[in-house]
C-alpha cells in the first residue's frame, strides 16, 4: 500500500513510516522544513513538502495514496503561541481537505485524537472506544466527528485516540517532558492535591505499530485506543519524576496548579483520564510489548 502520511518527521510519526516500510508498504511524509524533509528520506519514504495550510496539495497526496495517516499538528501554535483553538481549526480544514479527496474511494484514513477528550465526558469508569466526546468538553471532539462522518461517504475512516503519554526516548516534548521540566524549575516534583488522575500510557513504538494495524484493518467509523496502561496514577509518575531528578515530592492545592505547572499543564495534570484499549485489541490483535511508563521514566532518559 502506497500510504501518505502526514507529520512523518515527529516524534510518533517517524516511527510509524519505519513500522510503515518494514511491513511492506511504501511511504509519502509530509515535511514542513528541509530539516524534516531529510528525517524522513532517511527512512527511505518518498518526500512531499509542504503544509497543513496547503489544501490543495494534501487532497493531491491524498487522491494518489492507497491510504493516509493524519499525525501532524500545529503544536507550535497551540503550546507556544497560545492559540489552541487556530490549531484546531487548521487541523479542521486539513482533515475535510484529506477526507474530501478519499470519498468514495473506500481506501483507508486514519486521523489523530487523543483519550483525554473523553475526560470531560466519562467519569467513574474506563472510557471505551464508543464512548464519543462531547463537543462542547474538548475542541478535538470536532476533529474526530469530522473524519468519522466520511465512512458514510465511502472513506474508511478512523481515529487513533493516543494516550497523553506515548513515552521512550524518542519523546522530547510531550507531556513527560513539560513536568520533567516544571520540576526541575521549581525545585520538586509536584502532584495535585491527592495526586490520584490517572493517566493511559503508551510506548512510542507500540503506538506506531496501532497505526499500522489500524491502517491495513481498522472498520469503517472505528475508535482504536492507543492505551497499553489504561491509568498511572499521577503521583505515581510526579514520584518517579522525583526519583529521576533527585528531587523531593509534594502535594500541592488545585488552585497552585496554574502557578507550578503553566495555565494549560495545570489543568491537564488534574484530569482522570481511565482508558480501556480492550475493543482494539481484540478488533486488531494488538498487543503492547514495550517498557511501561513507570520503567520507561525509570530508565533515565527523560534527565539526560
Amino acid at each position: 500500500m502506497r500510504v501518505f502520511v502526514t507529520g512523518a518527521s515527529g516524534h510518533i510519526g517517524l516511527p510509524v513510516v519505519r513500522d510503515l516500510l518494514a511491513a511492506g508498504h511504501s511511504v509519502v511524509g509530509l515535511a514542513r522544513s528541509e530539516a524534516s524533509a531529510k528525517t524522513v528520506a532517511s527512512t527511505g519514504a518518498e518526500v512531499r513538502r509542504g503544509a497543513l495550510d496547503d489544501l490543495e496539495g494534501l487532497k493531491e497526496a491524498a487522491r494518489e495514496a492507497d491510504g493516509v495517516i493524519h499525525l501532524a499538528f500545529k503544536h507550535d501554535l497551540a503550546l507556544v503561541s497560545g492559540d489552541f483553538m487556530g490549531a484546531v481549526t487548521a487541523d479542521l480544514r486539513a482533515v475535510e481537505a484529506i477526507g474530501e479527496a478519499l470519498a468514495g474511494s473506500e481506501k483507508p484514513f486514519v486521523n489523530t485524537t487523543g483519550t483525554m477528550l473523553l475526560a470531560h465526558s466519562v467519569r467513574g469508569r474506563a472510557g471505551t472506544e464508543d464512548d464519543a466526546g462531547q463537543e462542547g468538553g474538548n475542541p478535538r471532539v470536532a476533529s474526530e466527528n469530522l473524519s468519522l462522518a466520511f465512512a458514510k461517504r465511502g472513506v474508511r475512516s478512523s481515529i487513533m485516540r493516543l494516550a497523553p503519554t506515548v513515552h521512550s526516548s524518542l519523546d522530547h516534548h510531550g507531556f513527560i517532558p513539560m513536568i520533567t521540566a516544571a520540576a526541575r524549575k521549581i525545585g520538586f516534583s509536584a502532584y495535585v492535591a491527592e495526586g490520584s488522575a490517572r493517566w493511559p500510557a503508551v510506548h512510542t513504538l507500540d503506538a506506531a505499530r496501532l497505526y499500522r494495524l489500524a491502517l491495513e484493518a481498522a472498520p469503517a467509523g472505528s475508535r482504536v485506543h492507543a492505551a497499553a496502561e489504561e491509568g498511572v496514577p499521577f503521583r505515581a509518575i510526579a514520584e518517579a519524576i522525583g526519583r529521576g531528578l533527585n528531587l523531593a515530592v509534594k502535594s500541592i492545592a488545585v488552585d497552585q496548579a496554574a502557578e507550578v505547572f503553566g495555565g494549560f499543564l495545570g489543568m491537564v495534570v488534574q484530569l482522570d483520564n481511565l482508558t480501556s484499549s480492550a475493543r482494539t485489541r481484540e478488533r486488531l490483535g494488538w498487543e503492547p510489548t514495550h517498557a511501561d511508563l513507570l520503567s520507561d521514566i525509570a530508565d533515565g532518559h527523560y534527565f539526560a
